[in-house]
């Protein structure tokens, strides 16, 4: 694979979301800090006008915008649909300036702490490995690579998404803020290794976790949420789940059972941005392999 030339490094493509969006304005003010040897590092405040109003969105998830047959239909007018061909247009493979990398910056009320999200790339599996070999705490999702992909990233082949929390919507927490900007530290110098030819060959464990579905609260024929996530299961991403252990308690204080016939690992539990989606968590099974 040839060097890595331009690295574009994302936060605010939700407006509420604090700790991608400030990353970025530091880091347009102190240039410095992302600036190596070998390559070129770009910034981006993706939805400055949610940003503005902290709001998630201005019409629509920013996020889910950049489906390639949607990028192209120009009849799409919504705030986020133009400005998503913005991005796409500037930084995009036929773009005006083109990527070789994505670092988009988020942050989730779910108990996540430092998530490194991508898919199953071998640079990116290289990348997420290195990460985690650097800090233990890095945990790992994949999701498998689609063509219908919507995300931000999914304009780049290379990257990842960071997500951080647990962060309430439009606040800013300090721990988690420096813990993130070393984990992109740590991500810039990974690019400049690999830039040198310096990465080491050696077997690494990672340790992974797969998306492979996702679970919507109980709802009654009018779409109305009828139960809370069970107060056993709060906060408790990226713990095994077996079948019979409650998830759901009723507003009338009766507990449901998961029904699964597998241990998962839920992830997202409870993420506040997810109730307008339908989706109480998201399903994970854990990986092993040698990177």
């Amino acid at each position: 694979m040839p060097p890595i030339q331009r690295v574009l490094l994302v936060g605010g493509t939700h407006g509420n979301e604090f700790t991608g969006a400030y990353i970025i304005k530091k880091l347009d003010q102190h240039p410095n800090l992302v600036r190596r040897a070998n390559f070129e590092t770009v910034t981006l405040l993706a939805n400055p006008k949610a940003f503005a109003a902290v709001r998630r969105y201005i019409d629509q998830d920013l996020n889910r915008s950049f489906r390639q047959m949607d990028l192209q239909d120009l009849t799409r007018s919504s705030y986020e649909d133009i400005r998503a061909r913005e991005i796409n247009n500037l930084f995009g493979a036929n773009g005006k300036t083109p990527v070789n990398v994505i670092v988009d910056i988020h942050s989730t009320t779910a108990n996540m702490g430092l998530t490194v999200i991508t898919n199953e790339h071998p640079f990116n599996l290289q990348l997420v490995t290195y990460l985690q070999s650097v800090n233990s705490l890095v945990k790992v999702y994949i999701i498998p690579i689609s063509k219908e992909s919507s995300s931000l990233p999914s304009i780049c082949e290379l990257g990842c998404t960071i997500e951080v929390g647990a962060v309430p919507q439009g606040v800013l927490q300090a721990d988690l803020f420096q813990q993130t900007e070393a984990l992109i530290d740590t991500a810039l110098n990974y690019f400049e290794l690999y830039n040198r030819g310096e990465i080491l060959l050696f077997d690494n464990k990672l340790t992974f976790y797969r998306h492979s579905g996702t679970i919507d609260y109980p709802r009654n024929e009018s779409g109305e949420i009828q139960a809370m996530i069970h107060p056993q299961l709060q906060f408790k991403d990226y713990q095994p789940l077996t079948p019979g252990e409650p998830i759901f308690l009723t507003f009338e204080g009766k507990a449901i059972a998961y029904e699964g016939t597998s241990t998962i690992y839920p992830v997202f539990i409870n993420e506040a941005a997810y109730y307008e989606k339908g989706i109480a968590m998201c399903i994970t099974q854990q990986h092993q392999v040698i990177v």
